[in-house]
């Protein structure tokens, strides 16, 4: 029975991998056309994409490793009033998709804006033409953005690296004379540094993975190149390349991080009781000002002033539209969304533990094949949108010109079903980390004690484990669900006709300067992505509980 399982997951697991294998087989298709537009792309394109993505990367990359390390340091070796208050508050910017908060800072702070002319007006400068600041919808602007976004997958490792064994360790440096400056760097730096590196990889995927910002600021990276030359230039062969060339970078940024989470259990190894003396630094005055700039800045920015600015857009649509708030349509685009994301979080729970289960099962025939395949499985969650909307369709159009009859086509170009396919490429990953950790939670002695009493494997998974696994299985499912509302690049192309999630009807409002139309789904996304956060929140402080 447990070999069953295992060869009917096996071909699953590389059938979810199919998208990826795709883009790279166009490396190994180059015929003489293709050879002809990749010489093309090098000429014209693709040098361009190349250095506005590296560009891009590296400055986010630096961004997210200041801001993220600086703030997770204050909360974690020093004391100040409103501590306990910003350790949960600065996770708030994950719940901000990084194109809803360009949507909010570009009505706020355009030439146009409400801002700028009020301004203008209170320094008699009504009729100037020249702007108060640069504009927001820019490279440099877009910088900002995804650091604002993305620094606290930084904030977050690098606490949890220094949360256990940090403020100890420096009480016992400065007690042998260190002074601040060595204890830092000598100290809490080693100790961090995995946990740097990790973070900053994880927000360089997202960043290299973004489309939502690069179309709406006009940037010349990977992810436009791809939709520009699928959809704009309709040339597949080009849009392939550019998604292989995408793929190997975001391979490469993905092996730094697992290199880099593999060093975290030196920095986060257990320590033992923590001494009385060994307690956060007191900070007063001026440093107290500077802690709570550093701290707050972030969360000014990154959460709060944007949300109300999303409200106030919202409020002024309500009062000044000729029709009101599109309510009706409101509810079709959430109903879309909610089902969608509600199907793709349950398939992708009830693959994780199956799959979880399988994999537990050692000795089991088949579990040869099937680790390695959920390996590759996991790989989903580091590729774009992009280049898993490229893989579907690539393979698709194989399968189309062989088979004429079959309609494979159809099958996932424009309806849930490929769309579906899509998230689960995409968000399995997601669930099956999440299944994986609460597996690690069950002894493995249990399994054996109930095999011993004559439970099979389907009572022992029914009946022991997923009562065991019930958080879990929740967690997993709410994460897929948040990851899939939000999920723009693969939708767009992807989406059923006449079906609009809330991130792409937000997305094709801002595009259409409709930026009071796009505050309702905007919002809409911002409250689901708080789920995640709150979940986070809570688990960060039961071992501050314990």
């Amino acid at each position: 029975m447990r070999g069953v399982l295992s060869f009917l997951l096996t071909p699953l697991c590389l059938l979810l991998a199919l998208p990826v294998l795709g883009v790279l087989a166009a490396w190994f298709t180059l015929d003489a056309a293709a050879l002809a537009v990749l010489r093309h792309q090098l000429d014209t394109v693709l040098p361009e994409y190349a250095l506005q993505s590296a560009a891009l990367a590296f400055l986010v990359g630096l961004g997210v490793m200041v801001l993220g390390s600086a703030t997770a340091a204050l909360v974690t070796l020093y004391d100040f009033r409103g501590r306990r208050s910003f350790e949960w508050a600065l996770l708030l910017p994950l719940a901000m998709p990084a194109y809803v908060l360009a949507y909010a800072w570009t009505d706020a702070l355009q030439f146009s804006g409400p801002l700028q002319s009020g301004l203008r007006e209170a320094l008699g400068q009504s009729g100037a033409r020249t702007p108060l600041w640069p504009d927001v919808r820019s490279f440099g602007g877009a910088v900002v953005l995804f650091v604002l976004c993305l620094y606290p997958y930084v904030y977050l490792l690098v606490r949890a690296a220094l949360g256990e064994r940090a403020v100890r360790l420096m009480e016992a440096a400065r007690l042998l004379g260190a002074p601040m400056r060595r204890r830092v760097l000598k100290v809490a730096l080693p100790m961090a540094r995995p946990a740097i590196a990790a973070g900053t990889a994880l927000a360089l995927m997202e960043t290299l993975a973004d489309y939502g910002v690069g179309a709406y600021f006009g940037l010349s990276t990977f992810s436009t190149g791809i939709y520009k030359a699928w959809l704009v230039m309709n040339d597949r062969t080009a849009a392939a390349q550019l998604a292989a060339v995408l793929l190997l970078v975001v391979a490469a940024l993905l092996l730094a991080e697992r290199t880099a989470q593999r060093k975290l259990r030196f920095a986060g190894s257990r320590a033992g009781a923590t001494s009385a003396e060994a307690r956060p630094l007191v900070l007063r005055g001026g440093a107290a000002v500077a802690a709570w700039a550093v701290c707050g800045m972030p969360v000014l920015l990154g959460f709060v002033l944007p949300v109300l600015w999303l409200a106030r857009m919202l409020w002024q649509e309500a009062q000044f539209s000729e029709f009101g708030l599109p309510w009706a349509r409101f509810a079709e685009w959430a109903a879309a969304s909610f089902r969608l994301a509600g199907t793709a979080a349950l398939a992708a729970t009830a693959l994780a533990l199956a799959l979880g289960f399988a994999l537990r099962q050692k000795g089991a025939p088949g579990g040869a094949v099937l680790r390695p395949a959920a390996r590759v499985l996991s790989l989903g969650y580091a590729v774009p949108g992009a280049v898993i909307a490229v893989g579907i369709l690539l393979p698709a159009g194989w399968l189309q010109a062989q088979f004429p009859q079959a309609g494979v086509a159809g099958l996932v170009t424009g309806t849930a079903f490929g769309l579906l396919y899509a998230y689960l490429v995409r968000f399995s990953a997601v669930a099956l980390q999440t299944v994986e950790a609460g597996y690690a939670r069950v002894p493995p002695a249990v399994d054996e004690t109930a095999r011993m009493l004559g439970s099979g494997p389907w009572r022992l998974f029914a009946q022991l484990h997923l009562p065991l696994l019930k958080r879990s299985a929740l967690a997993a499912a709410l994460l897929v669900f948040v990851d899939a509302m939000k999920e723009l690049p693969a939708t767009l192309v992807l989406r059923p006709f006449g079906s609009d999630t809330l991130a792409v009807v937000a997305y094709n409002f801002a595009r259409d300067e409709r930026l009071a139309e796009a505050a309702l789904p905007s919002l809409a996304i911002v409250a689901v992505g708080l789920i995640p956060v709150v979940m986070l929140s809570r688990a960060l402080r039961a071992p501050a509980a314990a």
